[in-house]
């Protein structure tokens, strides 16, 4: 439900006059793409975890200079379709590498940019596991362990507490209201 959330409160913020920019990651500049091609490529799978984390955070940083930064400095609102908490999330907690590593890497890329609003959408596996089979196009992600996704989901929700820039909500449908629980939130944020 992520993607098409991220849809609807494009659409209601900039029917209400807002300057948006929608961006992604891995991903999200020309060159953070190319980067993004190579970590979902059909070879990606023999890449070795520490690979892998570092694909990510070359994608970040490619995201950062040319996307996220600029975008900052013309004063747009940027939804982007994860961020480093997904990083800490799959590469740290799932995979296991050093959170050390991480926040240097983290710290490193990002200086001062960091979020203002962190929105965590958490779902019923059940609702999880139809999402993908109903999509065109999976990933490497998309192919994981149940018992992954748990980790990743409990992650989030862990991320989140004690944190009033983070917000939960249930996706396990994806209605009217909780698009418009979205755009209020975000609303408040801006204003």
């Amino acid at each position: 439900g992520k993607s098409f959330q991220i849809k609807k409160l494009n659409n209601n913020l900039k029917k209400k006059g807002f300057d948006v920019h929608i961006t992604r990651e891995p991903g999200g500049s020309r060159t953070a793409e190319k980067i993004r091609n190579l970590i979902f490529s059909k070879n990606s799978q023999k890449f070795d975890k520490i690979t892998d984390f570092y694909l990510m955070n070359a994608a970040r940083n490619e995201h950062v200079k040319k996307t996220l930064l600029l975008a900052k400095k013309e004063r747009k609102i940027v939804i982007s379709d994860r961020f480093t908490d997904s990083t800490y999330a799959y590469q740290v907690v799932a995979n296991k590498i050093d959170k050390k590593i991480n926040l240097i890497n983290q710290n490193y890329i990002l200086g001062n940019l960091k979020p203002n609003l962190t929105i965590i959408l958490k779902s019923n596996f059940k609702n999880i596991r139809s999402r993908i089979k109903i999509r065109k196009k999976n990933n490497k992600f998309d192919k994981l362990k149940d018992s992954f996704y748990k980790k990743a989901q409990k992650t989030f929700i862990s991320l989140a507490k004690n944190n009033a820039n983070y917000l939960i909500f249930d996706s396990s449908k994806n209605t009217p209201e909780l698009e418009k629980k979205l755009l209020n939130v975000v609303l408040k944020k801006i204003n």
